[in-house]
């Protein structure tokens, strides 16, 4: 087996090439639409790209939102690129710096073609900035092989029949993209050097947090198998997972390929004649096959030979044979297949139409069927579809997307080298000497340094917490204004995870205001629960403190509670924990 990794990260700044904000939170903005269609061209080697030409098959219209407040013509492709974001391009080379990879001398940028819809104009800009480096890892160091600097591409929000919307916030969010060498020996070794790219990222305080800002693509092969890259694996944990399901996948395949090759003389030969078979259910119980068949769509077939039982063999948990040659189906615009390794009962399909398509078809006992209810020429191109994946006796060079379940699904064939050609819009970018001085006197720490001064300031387990944590920055933060290093990691850690579990979510800005109001002497460390949960209501900090009755007892107020109470600690504490500093209680009854 081996194992590669590609980590994309958006960095905190603007966009890469014009000045809009990197505004993502638009539920409240207004946006304004725009449609395109786009079409496949010939790169500068005088090939089109693969990826390409299936992307252009769907026929698929897309609809774009998009919004004044962080939305320029660049976006639109109605303006050429401004020049490459400085900021972005310095923090990329701060970033390379820590994985001891060397600046290219001059940045060229180059256009990725993706006519998926992704980006308006056809095609993503991506650039190179860095070449080699290495991650240390307790499971075995790993090289790296290239850092790039690349726009995010625009958000999916809504996928029609022939229509996909997006929406253009995110699109041009500088991304900077890590891309190991497949020296990563094992799953568990995956997710350590995933995790460990995480850490020198956040660490950086210089990129993007929370759900959506970093992004794992894994490239995997196995013996007698072939590369495939899957994209959007978004939990860490889960990829050790992903990659053993890929590898049953693959080892599965296999195991179907040789079973057809023997039923069919070591040669996997289909006729592949497409049928129209809809009168077999002129008057049939199955509700969607008839809805379909009302506004004019076809029940195309095809037969399968020697596929008896084969499509449905299971490929992975909950997928079999049959949803691989789906996935395929998909790409041509249906939402799946029929097949008759299936229970053509849960589809209101019955035995007589079965053994009437079965006849039409002249499918035998040892072949299957598959049918598709679409437009015609829809069904027609996705049954080729269904032909052409079938047709295959090796394990196809694929991307795939991740699954929530851990596993995943068809997208489109690996791109190859038609897919780039050079930005002529963009100069490029020299690296000097100058710049390469800057980067290094502003450069942050490493992972190491800010562990070990986390050590001086916390103990073991909670400076590990932190270092890992994504409000590592914010820490950073409070301790900065004077916050005890203890009470802000407990905080953030412990308490902000407490209220998670109560479906309270807290920002950051409500933190920065409550320790500023802490350090105003307000209240005590026991308070802040109650004071955040207050917060969360809708009320200010100061209005939960008189509301809730949470200020610190004064002074004067505390001498008069000691003398009351007999100089009780433990008594005094227990009535009035939340309006007490134990330290200061104990240097008052001292006193």
């Amino acid at each position: 087996m081996k194992l590669g990794l590609e980590i994309h990260q958006r960095l905190n700044t603007h966009k890469l090439f014009c000045e809009c904000p990197s505004k993502s939170e638009t539920q409240n903005l207004e946006p304004k639409t725009i449609v395109r269609v786009l079409h496949p061209v010939c790169s500068e080697i005088g090939e089109i790209d693969k990826t390409a030409i299936e992307a252009s098959e769907r026929e698929q219209i897309f609809e774009y939102l998009f919004y004044d407040e962080c939305n320029c013509l660049v976006e639109l492709d109605e303006e050429p690129p401004h020049k490459m974001n400085n900021e972005a391009l310095i923090i990329g080379l701060e970033i390379a710096r820590q994985f001891r990879s060397k600046p290219v001398d001059e940045i060229h940028i180059m256009r990725k073609i993706v006519i998926d819809g992704s980006n308006t104009s056809g095609f993503q800009r991506t650039a190179v900035i860095s070449l080699g480096g290495e991650i240390e890892s307790a499971k075995g160091n790993v090289r790296i092989a290239t850092i790039a600097i690349e726009e995010e591409s625009a958000g999916i929000v809504e996928k029609k029949d022939d229509r996909i919307i997006y929406s253009l916030d995110r699109l041009g969010i500088p991304l900077i993209e890590i891309t190991t060498e497949p020296d990563i020996e094992y799953p568990e070794h995956l997710k350590e050097i995933a995790e460990e790219i995480g850490l020198i990222l956040r660490t950086t305080g210089k990129v993007m947090r929370g759900i959506g800002t970093i992004r794992q693509d894994v490239n995997i092969s196995i013996e007698g198998g072939a590369r495939v890259e899957i994209k959007g694996a978004q939990n860490l944990k889960s990829l050790p997972l992903l990659v053993e399901n890929e590898v049953k996948r693959q080892q599965n395949l296999l195991r179907v390929i040789s079973e057809v090759k023997k039923r069919m003389n070591n040669k996997i030969q289909l006729e592949g004649k497409i049928i129209d078979i809809g009168l077999v259910f002129i008057n049939s119980s199955a509700k969607m096959i008839i809805t379909s068949l009302q506004i004019g769509h076809k029940v195309l077939g095809v037969k399968i030979e020697n596929h008896a039982g084969i499509l449905g063999q299971e490929i992975n948990p909950n997928r079999r044979y049959g949803t691989e040659l789906s996935d395929y189906a998909k790409t041509a615009g249906v939402k799946g297949i029929i097949h008759s390794d299936e229970d053509l009962n849960k589809y209101g399909i019955s035995e007589k139409e079965i053994r009437e398509a079965r006849k039409i078809l002249n499918v035998n006992q040892n072949d299957a069927f598959v049918l598709v209810v679409a437009k015609e020429n829809i069904a027609y191109k996705a049954l080729e579809k269904v032909l052409e994946r079938a047709r295959i006796d090796y394990i196809p060079k694929e991307t795939r997307k991740a699954n929530e379940d851990d596993t995943s699904s068809y997208m489109r064939p690996l791109p190859g080298k038609a897919r780039l050609y050079p930005e002529t819009d963009i100069p490029p970018v020299k690296i000097t000497k100058e710049l390469l001085k800057f980067v290094s006197e502003i450069a942050c720490e490493g992972v190491e340094e800010k562990r070990e001064k986390l050590l001086k300031i916390l103990n073991k387990d909670m400076a590990e917490r932190i270092l890992r944590s994504k409000y590592f920055k914010l820490f950073e933060n409070l301790v900065a204004i004077g916050i005890e290093p203890m009470l802000a990691a407990t905080t953030l850690e412990d308490t902000l995870t407490m209220l998670k579990r109560e479906g309270i979510e807290i920002k950051e800005s409500v933190i920065l205001e409550l320790f500023s109001a802490y350090r105003k002497n307000e209240f005590v460390k026991a308070a802040i629960p109650d004071i955040l949960r207050g917060v969360n209501t809708g009320k200010t900090i100061e209005q939960t403190l008189d509301e809730k009755q949470l200020r610190k007892i004064t002074s004067a107020e505390l001498l008069k509670i000691i003398e009351e109470n007999n100089k009780d600690f433990a008594m005094i504490m227990a009535k009035y924990r939340l309006h007490v500093d134990a330290k200061e209680l104990s240097k008052f009854i001292k006193k």
